[in-house]
């Protein structure tokens, strides 16, 4: 006898119900958003209506939508719903996958299993509940992206409308973070691997393009550069300031200022370079926003990285290898990786009252502790936390989860995993990868880059280890005006 369709979906009930009960408790203890250096930033530019100077906009565009309200807590709740939401994408995806493996009723229960459990490590550890509860950008930089991938892998046929579809929600997260902009390629890529077609591929590439010139062109008349943000070869200085050593690089006098020194040892080199009194840009005029800042940043950083190859190279694989330590290291400083945690107190500062008072009047966004909500809140996160090495095997698993079907009747076939690994869990793998590896290129490793890394990682365990469809056999691909191919993810 066929299940009932509801009690198919049970085993996600069982994960999707204490997940929002345990975001319920955390807005009930705290029901103003946690505060971070780079908060105050995308809270002015929604005030304001305008383009931030040093990142992207997208999550401030979120704010401005919801500043209506004036609320902090509703604020924070919509933030926990797209936690939420990014869950249960993962689940569906690999859902959709399961059952296309098994289309006629077999084993009808493993669709369901299998995607609750993979969206455990999204819905529930306390990290990701906290990252969400901040006046960051992560949580919908993550629904973005995981939505981009999610519309390329729901056929392997798409239409042009599903290529539209991904360059939207790809722009989207590239407007929200700056991580997202070059992922554009890693869509592309996985899309001709699976012969999505030209109208598919244009569309996605069209519809990209459009809004992030868009904003750049926003950008250009507020600020007079066409760029999404002014301190790009800022961030990248700070990497460089991790091994660049002058005696081997030898600047011209005029760069010489930017020589890093670091005198604390708890703080990494990049955050020292960029925010403590060791950092070169306190000594010129406008500090990091300046032209001449963006000038020789830029200038220095090209001179460390083709000078010392090799030394950029062992930091980026360094920082990369940090996502998959067991536990939590005081890095880049002692007190920065506190900040992704709930608080025991309240902190509360100045401009931050500021700030908060002229998007919500009624001072919502002071930092409140309230009993005993916070309490069961702060226990819970002594105890629900997923160490970075579970991330590790989940991405191992994604790479070598395709080789489980290497053999098939008897038979060795080499390329069938690969072929299969290319075409499914690629992408959702790539994207993770590239998730944690950007930030360690490119600025500096920071924990909250980490956790939008799990849910790429926990879809492309699924495509990997699933065996291929045995609905769908790539073939060549169709001329445009033919009829719509067969789904490879829709069950029937």
């Amino acid at each position: 006898m066929r299940a009932r369709p509801v009690l198919i979906h049970l085993p996600l009930a069982v994960v999707l119900v204490p997940a929002i009960l345990i975001r319920v408790v955390a807005v009930l203890g705290y029901p103003a958003p946690m505060w971070f250096g780079d908060s105050p930033e995308y809270l002015e530019a929604a005030i304001e209506g305008r383009p931030g100077r040093t990142r992207p906009s997208g999550y401030s565009v979120l704010l401005w939508l919801i500043k209506p309200f004036h609320s902090f807590t509703l604020m924070v709740s919509v933030q926990h719903l797209i936690g939420v939401l990014t869950g249960v994408l993962v689940y569906v995806l690999v859902w959709r996958a399961a059952r296309a493996v098994w289309p006629d009723g077999r084993r009808v229960w493993v669709p369901g299993v299998l995607g609750a459990v993979l969206a455990v490590p999204v819905l529930i550890p306390v990290h990701q509940i906290a990252l969400e509860h901040m006046l960051m950008s992560d949580a919908l930089f993550t629904f973005l992206l995981l939505a981009a991938v999610a519309a390329v892998l729901w056929r392997q046929r798409m239409t042009w409308w599903l290529g539209a579809l991904a360059g939207l929600f790809a722009a989207g997260a590239a407007l929200t973070r700056s991580t997202g902009l070059p992922l554009i390629a890693v869509l592309l890529v996985a899309m001709l691997l699976r012969r999505a077609g030209r109208r598919a591929c244009v569309s996605a590439a069209a519809v990209f393009v459009l809004p992030v010139a868009g904003y750049m062109l926003a950008f250009q008349y507020v600020y007079g550069e066409f760029k999404l943000a002014m301190a790009n070869e800022i961030w990248l200085y700070g990497r460089t300031a991790d091994f660049a050593d002058c005696r081997v690089i030898e600047p011209r006098p005029e760069l010489a200022v930017m020589c890093p020194e670091h005198t604390d040892s708890r703080v990494s080199p990049a955050f020292a370079s960029m925010w403590t009194e060791d950092s070169p840009f306190r000594d010129i005029p406008g500090w990091i926003y300046s032209e001449q800042a963006s000038s020789l940043s830029g200038e220095f950083s090209r001179e460390a990285i083709k000078a010392q190859p090799g030394d950029y190279a062992r930091v980026v694989v360094r920082d990369t290898f940090r996502a998959f330590e067991w536990e939590r290291e005081p890095y880049p400083t002692p007190w920065t990786w506190l900040q992704y945690e709930f608080p025991e107190g309240e902190e509360w500062s100045d401009e931050q009252k500021r700030l908060a008072a002229r998007y919500d009047p009624g001072g919502g966004g002071e930092t409140r502790v309230v009993d005993p909500w916070s309490g069961w809140m702060l226990a819970y996160q002594d105890h629900v936390v997923m160490p970075g090495t579970i991330l590790g095997l989940l991405l191992l698993g994604g790479l070598g989860g395709a080789f489980l079907h290497v053999r098939v009747r008897g038979r060795w076939r080499p390329m069938r995993p690969v072929r299969h690994w290319a075409t499914g869990a690629l992408l959702p793998w790539g994207t993770s990868l590239a998730l944690l590896v950007i930030p360690a290129a490119t600025a500096d490793f920071d924990y909250r880059y980490v956790l939008p890394a799990v849910p790429f990682a926990c879809v492309a365990l699924a495509l990997g280890v699933l065996p291929p469809s045995r609905r769908h056999t790539p073939e060549p691909a169709e001329p445009e005006a033919h009829t719509e191919p067969e789904d490879v993810l829709e069950p029937s």
